[in-house]
């Protein structure tokens, strides 16, 4: 009988180290710079983004066709959502991606405030990190 109740706790062992070891290593860091492909109804870019992220909180920059903008937003799991805001022409834009991340990949939506369109994003992490 002993045994057998050590063979059970031996195996309920393996499988908590298991789901641990997968657990840390699910665990998402977009820090870095990132070269998205953007499509929306008012046309297509190719921006980039500078990622700094601190557990959940995401913070960095971008740079593309709407000019440049500081930008935050969250990471949770594999799913992230940020925002910038930049005035183009007179013009008052808010851009808000959202998205799931796959490693070194990401893709998802985006949103332009103020041109009033809407579109999708795929992006890919460039060599090193911030």
């Amino acid at each position: 009988m002993t045994n057998r109740w050590n063979g059970r706790a031996i195996a309920a062992l393996f499988s908590l180290v298991a789901v641990v070891t997968g657990i840390a290593q699910d665990k998402v860091d977009v820090s870095g710079k990132w070269l998205f492909t953007v499509q929306t109804g008012a046309g297509s870019g190719s921006p980039t983004m500078d990622f700094k992220q601190d557990g959940e909180r995401l913070t960095g920059h971008y740079s593309g066709q709407l000019g440049e903008a500081d930008l935050k937003g969250t990471v949770k799991g594999n799913t992230i959502e940020f925002t910038f805001a930049t005035d183009v022409q007179g013009y008052h834009l808010e851009s808000t991606y959202s998205g799931t991340i796959d490693k070194d990949t990401m893709k998802g939506t985006v949103s332009i405030t103020g041109l009033g369109t809407e579109g999708s994003f795929s992006a890919k992490r460039q060599a090193g990190r911030l």
